[in-house]
């Protein structure tokens, strides 16, 4: 009876579903202005609604999704941009096997089910949650991912609708807003994070800088970005070991 009370305890102090939907809403904004802005940028490639919306839904990956419409105005060939989009995509198996630890316990239908959904930005608080000390499981996980994943089908839908009457999104400064949210998400990380742990994080990020600045001499710049993301997260996990 003992072991069964103390099993129920540990369950009540476990996150739940809306829990996850909660520690969603703040990054909610980020969501729905760079959803909105890959909407118009979609509709000004001369993609429909429902196409905008598809590619919402099938991609889901902000950069992602305004690199393909991008490629699609320089008539890219179709090989080209699965290719890229692949590569660029290539860092959410680094978010997930960052994660991975924290779900073992969980069958490998709902990790891939966790892990399809996982963005930079609900890796964002993750990584805030698990800096804290905080527990995570897969309820939690699954209400802040599906949230966000809804509202980015959404504002997406709602940027083509009103793309249609936008023909240069640049003019507006659209085409920046996701990196303008990478760094909130950054500046969000940094002060959550150990003072003694500050300076080697600072390090890392001026080693993939330099790290990319070599590499864009040899290959593209997409690729320079994952290559040098790849060696220095290396390096960082050695490091932090």
């Amino acid at each position: 009876m003992n072991e069964f009370s103390k099993e129920m305890n540990n369950d009540e102090n476990l996150p739940t579903f809306s829990q996850g939907v909660r520690d969603c809403i703040p990054t909610l904004i980020g969501y729905i202005s760079i959803g909105i802005a890959a909407g118009i940028v979609g509709a000004s490639s001369n993609l429909s609604i429902l196409e905008v919306t598809l590619l919402s839904v099938l991609v889901y990956a902000g950069a992602s999704q305004f690199i393909i419409c991008a490629l699609i105005v320089a008539g890219s060939p179709i090989s080209v941009i699965i290719f890229t989009t692949f590569i660029v995509n290539v860092r959410h198996f680094l978010l997930s096997m960052t994660l991975a630890p924290y779900f073992t316990k969980y069958s490998l239908i709902k990790n891939i089910g966790i892990g399809t959904l996982v963005t930079d930005e609900s890796f964002g608080v993750a990584v805030t949650k698990m800096i804290k000390g905080e527990k995570m499981n897969a309820a939690w996980m699954n209400g802040l991912n599906l949230t966000a994943y809804l509202f980015w089908i959404l504002s997406c839908s709602i940027g083509a609708i009103f793309g249609k009457w936008i023909s240069n999104p640049e003019v507006l400064g659209l085409d920046f807003a996701l990196t303008a949210m990478f760094l909130a998400l950054l500046v969000l990380q940094l002060e959550n994070i150990e003072k003694s742990k500050l300076k080697l994080y600072l390090s890392l990020i001026l080693y993939v800088v330099i790290a990319m600045l070599i590499l864009c001499i040899f290959v593209p710049s997409y690729i320079a970005i994952i290559i040098s993301t790849i060696i220095v997260a290396t390096i960082g996990v050695m490091k932090d070991k």
